[in-house]
């Protein structure tokens, strides 16, 4: 397991690269689990079955963000108490952390089971593809105990500035996906119950490593099993910041469900492409989150340290050196891009289709790279309120507005993906205007004892 890393003390443009690098390459291959999924559903069970499990991707991640957005919040908490060096409470935080992950999967697996049908249902897909998204979507939400799990334990490795081992687990699991894929599709005949039940394994089997690892070490984030519950005041604090985080997330995927049934109803073509671009995009975007991450992370133990001019050089840096990483990534992915998106699907309309979709996000990227690092220097802070609702107004309700307007006048795949940019663009000034205003030291001060 890596070491802990002092973010408080010495240089800090190497640590952020060390930090968010480790980071994104753990995103691109969470986001290779729905690739490897698509690609061989794509070459080996047709654009019906490609269609399927690209378009549950929007309610997938509605259901999950709500939890991932809480597992923000025991990443900054866990911070601040590092930063304190208050140990009784980061092991509080823990182990409240890893109660609250499996408790909300087993709350998700169970409603998802029964709303499945109905959920795919408002995503207006074609007939060809509801019975095979519905089996997906089922197989793939009874995992989610597990694919909560994960993403805690990452976050607590995180607060202590540990990439390495949540990506070392990623790097399994990634393997052994692809593996299960290749077996239960082309071996046993299965289609999208083959790839989903190889997600669930897999997303396991990463738990399960990280999950060993911290009860394992050494370091305060130890997990001992006879401590596992939830402390009540810790949670509070967790939740303090995880939900307004959580929520945006899941506004933002219920705003990019209306985008997918947007898409749908330009028909299995168009969705198909919509999926293999979004599945090359996101490669770009997990850099960029790094560097909001990094920023988060960064922030909450310096400012846990009382080191407050070292929080806004953080900012600085986290923007700088994102604004690079990105503009390389999203720059080799379109020079690239017909013969990354034909990895999914050989057809050429697909393949024209996806590269109308990847030239306007990576455009809006021009704008996102500094929403996400200053709503992540906020959230350092423990002010998750103010970037929650600024990506709010600013992301969803645009793109709302503009599909129930727009759209509906010009019905095209190109006046969809208009919305990225506009959105964007006006979200990242607006939380550029509130971050030179707003004063997080004073507006928010964790709890030294609880």
């Amino acid at each position: 397991m890596g070491n802990r890393m002092d973010m408080v003390n010495g240089s800090l443009g190497d640590k952020i690269i060390k930090y968010a690098i480790p980071l994104a390459v753990t995103g691109v291959l969470q986001q290779l689990f729905n690739a490897a999924d698509l690609a061989v559903v794509g070459h080996f069970s047709g654009k019906e079955a490609m269609a399927a499990v690209g378009g549950n991707a929007p309610v997938i991640g509605l259901l999950v963000n709500l939890f991932v957005g809480i597992s923000l919040g025991s990443n900054v908490i866990i911070a601040k108490y590092t930063g304190q060096g208050n140990e009784e409470n980061i092991s509080k935080a823990v182990h409240t952390s890893v109660v609250v992950a499996v408790a909300g999967g087993l709350f998700l697996a169970v409603l998802g089971g029964l709303l499945a049908s109905g959920i795919v249902k408002m995503l207006d897909v074609p007939v060809d593809v509801y019975p095979l998204a519905v089996k997906y979507l089922r197989i793939y939400l009874a995992g989610m105990p597990v694919v909560l799990l994960y993403n805690f334990e990452a976050a607590i490795f995180r607060s202590l500035g540990n990439t390495q081992t949540p990506l070392a687990a990623l790097v399994i699991s990634g393997v052994l996906n692809v593996v299960l894929n290749l077996f239960f599709v082309c071996g046993l005949g299965m289609d999208v119950d083959g790839v989903a039940t190889a997600t669930v394994i897999s997303n396991f089997t990463s738990s399960v490593i990280l999950f060993a690892a911290l009860v394992k070490t050494e370091l305060p984030i130890r997990i001992n099993p006879r401590n596992l519950r939830i402390h009540g005041d810790v949670l509070v604090q967790i939740l303090r910041i995880g939900i307004p985080a959580g929520i945006q997330g899941m506004i933002f995927s219920f705003a990019n469900i209306i985008i997918q049934s947007a898409v749908n109803s330009l028909g299995t073509t168009i969705m198909a492409a919509s999926s293999a671009a979004y599945n090359l995009e996101i490669f770009s975007y997990y850099i960029m989150n790094s560097f909001g991450q990094a920023c988060t992370t960064f922030v909450g133990q310096n400012y846990g340290a009382g080191k407050s001019s070292r929080c806004r050089k953080v900012l600085k840096l986290c923007l700088l050196q994102n604004a690079v990483s990105t503009a390389v990534a999203s720059g080799l992915i379109l020079l690239f891009s017909s013969p990354l998106l034909s990895i999914f699907n050989p057809d050429p309309d697909v393949i024209a289709a996806g590269q109308i979709r990847l030239q306007y996000i990576f455009f809006a990227y021009l704008f996102s790279f500094a929403q996400e690092v200053l709503s992540g220097y906020l959230r350092g802070f423990g002010v998750s309120f103010i970037p929650a609702a600024c990506s709010v107004i600013g992301i969803c309700g645009v793109r709302l507005t503009w599909i129930f307007t727009v759209f509906r006048q010009k019905p095209s795949f190109t006046s969809i993906m208009q919305v990225y940019p506009v959105s964007l663009g006006i979200t990242a000034a607006v939380i550029l205007v509130v971050t030179l205003f707003v004063k997080p030291s004073k507006r928010y001060v964790i709890q030294q004892e609880i």
